[in-house]
């Protein structure tokens, strides 16, 4: 179990349902700039004010040190703004609710219960340890997705120049001499005079086709097709799976250890999800619990997306009334095993990459070869 979020118990309020309904009142975004600011960044912003504010430093005179000592233009229009709100009388998660997209639904939450319940400094403690689980998570799946990217796009352009500079000089040969071409060379003609002719047309639409699904990904229904597909293709099945259920477990975990009650926690789970099969099922089960359903019940129904084991855990943690303690240790589980099927994941997908590779650089072997030696075969006298 992970002490750190479990030392530091947040003191809950007798009427949950009361401070979730004031938290929400005080939640109401008016207006974002067009600015971003990195998870990095985020987090240490985070931090830096939790230790100022833990060291006594008033709210305000925190946001006025972390303005001076950021760099960024756009961060520090920001926290000009923060400031101003606070100086208003407005709370610090109503001023950053005006930046929902940039801070988060999560961040926005936690900060809110925090000031309500008197506990900010341990919130933003428990906030930074979430970021950093999520930002890490992030780079296993990005660190495991180069080489096979690498290798394919090195591939491509190895088998590109092939057929661009050097199977022109021999085209000649070919043309010259009365002898019927396989097809697999006619086909790599075809390719090579159309690259030549056409490289600039070609690589147009190559461009505007990446540019055409990039805006395509911004329909809800063609990204929940894409999401939907990614959750059941055999090699990254799991890895998607593991990764929500590590990234939810560990939400669910430090808002249920705020304060938070059950639904409205998997409302702002649900919010700050990227996958859309996952945002639907959070919201349905939200739906389903206000019911009177149990989680549990619900989570096995959706196995297909969520782990058997998740269900089987929570349904222990419902009986025994120890949820959040639940959900943060199958945090730390899902992300373990992260650990592993990263790992495992370039050796699991280099035999296939090969494979690739031997089929590609193999056929344009085989279309400049082939013809070659029917063709000595051919002028051979009989």
């Amino acid at each position: 179990m992970n002490k750190f979020f479990l030392g530091s118990k947040v003191k809950k309020s007798k009427d949950s349902e009361a401070v979730v309904e004031k938290q929400e009142k005080i939640l109401v975004p008016k207006r974002q700039f067009f600015a971003s600011i990195s998870l990095k960044n985020r987090i240490m912003f985070i931090k830096q004010m939790s230790v100022l504010i833990r060291a006594g430093v008033p709210l305000l005179s925190s946001l006025y040190m972390l303005q001076k000592q950021s760099k960024s233009k756009s961060v520090n229009k920001i926290i000009g703004q923060i400031i101003k709100d606070v100086e208003n009388g407005q709370y610090l998660a109503t001023a950053l609710g005006k930046f929902r997209k940039i801070f988060g639904e999560l961040t926005i939450n936690i900060i809110s219960i925090g000031e309500i319940s008197g506990t900010l400094s341990d919130n933003l403690d428990h906030l930074v340890a979430t970021l950093k689980k999520q930002q890490s998570l992030k780079r296993k799946v990005i660190s495991a997705s180069v080489y096979p990217i690498f290798i394919i796009i090195a591939t491509l352009t190895i088998t590109v120049m092939l057929t661009v500079f050097f199977f022109p000089k021999i085209i000649p040969i070919f043309k010259s001499v009365n002898y019927d071409l396989p097809w697999t060379t006619k086909f790599l003609i075809f390719m090579s005079d159309s690259m030549r002719l056409h490289g600039l047309l070609i690589s147009l639409v190559a461009i505007a086709l990446i540019i055409g699904i990039f805006f395509l990904l911004k329909i809800k229904k063609v990204r929940f097709w894409y999401d939907k597909t990614l959750i059941t293709l055999p090699l990254i099945k799991n890895l998607t799976q593991v990764y929500n259920a590590a990234n939810i477990c560990r939400t669910l975990g430090l808002l249920l250890n705020s304060g938070v009650v059950v639904v409205r926690s998997f409302q702002i789970t649900s919010n700050t999800t990227t996958n859309l099969v996952y945002k639907r099922a959070l919201n349905n089960i939200a739906d389903e619990i206000v019911k009177g359903e149990k989680i549990s019940y619900q989570m096995e129904k959706r196995k297909n997306i969520f782990p058997l084991s998740m269900s089987q855990m929570i349904a222990v943690g419902e009986s025994t009334g120890k949820l959040s303690e639940t959900f943060l240790y199958l945090a730390d589980i899902y992300e373990e095993e992260m650990d592993d099927i990263t790992k495992n994941l370039s050796t699991t997908v280099e035999p296939l990459l090969l494979i690739f590779m031997g089929i590609l650089v193999g056929f344009v072997a085989i279309s400049i070869i082939t013809p070659i030696y029917g063709i000595t075969q051919h002028l051979n006298p009989r």
